[in-house]
């Protein structure tokens, strides 16, 4: 019963100043939303990795030039051009991996795409036939050129969905040619809406034989990387161990320290992913917390100016009967409640903006994110303010409560 008269005293004290209780809270609802909507976010935008990665497949093993970035100075050594033509044949051989599959080089061209004068922005990439089979992934209008074409060095492309709207719209596009860094393709196959995989996105593609992107568009000798595939999940380790070994032979390598390559599988970049992500969110969540700690100062000033205007009400509580804990509590109630109070609002707020955020980046940037509302953090926050509210509450609450009943009756 005593804690019933307490709470209703604290809130009573609230409504008095509902315009200067509303204003102290507002850093306590700003941080809670803060973290509320960074973890939301951040969430998404693992789950986003984890569906573009699915779209990898299990088996798949990812072979880059450069040694594994560590830190800033090794992501030079990623453009290095230590994939070549000896490389894809010492790994086709099946006595230096007996559990590859499928094996396929890629090459990145820059540029846009140019239909009839007109250019659109498109990612082309050189790549073989194989590549069907390692992300099961077929035109549903034509055809994938074949090892004939990548042998001949024939000018022939496979577009995605977006790619054949922005140049044809419901118009024929088998047989159309399109110019690529100023030389004509012809088209001879179209994907059906693919989304994402290999974390590209396959309806804004270009695909053509490699052989012609290196000898005729770039004028290279080298790949971007190397996509390979087990012939099953569980040999994915040992398929990988196998590629490392050989390539080391072959590019003459002694010291795993001096590996001019790495190489990733789906698990791995998950991985690294995730912690990406993770850094992130503690990142901005230390900003948030700042926010969090200038409201709890605000709560405290705000208090210690409650208390002071208060004087005369807590020494006529003292003269008819109150004990100092009593005054104690009161005070420390009233803090905690709008630190509370502040924390649920923060809570709808950053749900709130968590949203909105979802929202625009699936339909207006067209990216499949999944709104997630993060039940942890919302109690971590919600933990949090309740923390903030008691430990900035318990100086203006001690002080107001060691006030003497005479000296505070007298105060003007």
């Amino acid at each position: 019963m005593i804690f019933k008269y307490t709470f209703k005293t604290a809130l009573n004290g609230l409504r008095t100043n509902k315009s200067r209780s509303a204003l102290t809270i507002l850093g306590i609802v700003i941080g809670v939303a803060s973290i509320i909507a960074i973890e939301s976010i951040g969430e998404g935008a693992q789950l986003l990795i984890v569906r573009q990665l699915e779209g990898l497949g299990s088996q798949t093993i990812v072979i880059q030039p450069g040694r594994e970035p560590k830190g800033l100075s090794d992501f030079a050594s990623l453009f290095l051009d230590s994939l070549k033509e000896k490389d894809l044949l010492a790994l086709k051989n099946k006595n230096n991996v007996p559990t590859l599959l499928d094996l396929s080089p890629e090459i990145i061209v820059p540029g846009s795409v140019t239909y009839l004068g007109e250019s659109k922005d498109a990612l082309t990439i050189g790549t073989s036939p194989a590549m069907t089979q390692i992300l099961d992934l077929y035109p549903t209008e034509g055809v994938f050129f074949s090892d004939e074409d990548v042998a001949n060095y024939s000018y022939v492309a496979v577009i995605g969905s977006k790619v054949k709207e922005k140049f044809f719209g419901d118009g024929d596009v088998l047989n159309q040619k399109i110019k690529i860094r100023n030389r004509n393709f012809r088209v001879v196959g179209v994907f059906s809406s693919a989304g994402q995989a290999m974390m590209f996105d396959v309806d804004s593609l270009v695909i053509i034989p490699y052989t012609t992107a290196q000898r005729y568009l770039l004028g290279t000798d080298h790949y971007t990387e190397i996509v390979a595939r087990a012939v099953s999940k569980e040999t994915v380790d040992q398929t990988a161990r196998d590629i490392v070994a050989t390539l080391r032979e072959a590019h003459g390598i002694t010291d795993p320290a001096k590996d001019d390559f790495h190489i990733q599988t789906q698990e791995d970049i998950q991985q690294r992913a995730g912690m990406i992500t993770d850094i992130l969110k503690m990142l901005l969540m230390s900003v948030a917390a700042i926010s969090l700690l200038v409201g709890g100062i605000g709560i405290m000033n705000i208090m210690l100016v409650s208390v002071t205007e208060r004087t005369r009400e807590i020494g006529l509580r003292k003269a008819i009967g109150a004990r100092s804990k009593d005054i104690l509590w009161q005070f420390l109630v009233e803090a905690v409640l709008l630190t509370l109070t502040g924390g649920g609002l923060g809570v709808m707020l950053g749900a709130g903006i968590s949203f909105m955020a979802a929202l625009v980046l699936s339909r207006l940037v067209a990216i499949g994110w999944v709104f997630t509302f993060p039940l942890s953090a919302a109690l971590v926050g919600l933990a949090v303010a309740f923390l903030v509210g008691l430990v900035f509450g318990i100086y203006p609450a001690r002080k107001a409560a060691k006030k003497d009943p005479i000296e505070a009756l007298r105060y003007e």
